[in-house]
């Protein structure tokens, strides 16, 4: 596995190195180490920025930000993994119906806390996958239909993958690091 990461003047708020997922490996291990491997890429995209450079918008009129980003991540962690799939009842983040946009329009609070807020809801995520089975299933709230593990875990690979594409340009236009 090869490992990834960044000068030390630019990794504060790293938890951890980046490690490739493991070229051979069963289903589990192979969507689990995928999903890790994204989840530490859109760190790395973060990694150094000042508060107020994580909440730059990308170009107007987007709301886009590294920010609202990890929100809107964050969130996704929580609904699909606790709320949807393991059934908990627990508060939605970052959305009302009033204002359905809040984790890219409403960027108040403190960076650090939604970074650890977004590490703590990623560790309960691995939780309730190492608990479960892949064929087990969860409810879609909208539509009652069940949904497996596996497909949660796709689900939120192609999530991360688009956003951290996005992470990478705004990163960019920030202060001109680009990265893989």
């Amino acid at each position: 596995m090869t490992e990834h990461t960044l000068p030390a003047v630019l990794t504060p708020r790293l938890t951890s190195a980046r490690t490739d997922p493991a070229p051979v490996a069963d289903e589990r291990q192979a969507l689990t180490e995928t999903l890790d491997y994204y989840r530490r890429t859109f760190e790395l995209k973060c990694a150094g920025l000042e508060p107020a450079q994580l909440s730059e918008r990308s170009v107007p009129p987007s709301t886009l930000t590294l920010h609202g980003l990890l929100r809107h991540l964050t969130g996704c962690e929580r609904w699909w993994f606790r709320m949807q799939f393991a059934g908990e009842d627990v508060p939605i983040l970052y959305y009302s119906d009033d204002d359905p946009e809040q984790d890219f329009n409403e960027l108040d609070g403190d960076v650090d806390e939604a970074f650890a807020l977004w590490h703590a809801e990623c560790e309960h995520a691995r939780e309730i996958v190492a608990a479960g089975s892949l064929e087990q299933t969860g409810i879609r709230r909208s539509t009652g239909e069940p949904f497996t593990l596996r497909w949660v875990l796709l689900r939120m690979i192609g999530e991360y993958a688009r956003h951290v594409g996005h992470a990478d340009l705004i990163r960019e236009r920030i202060d001109g690091a680009t990265g893989e």
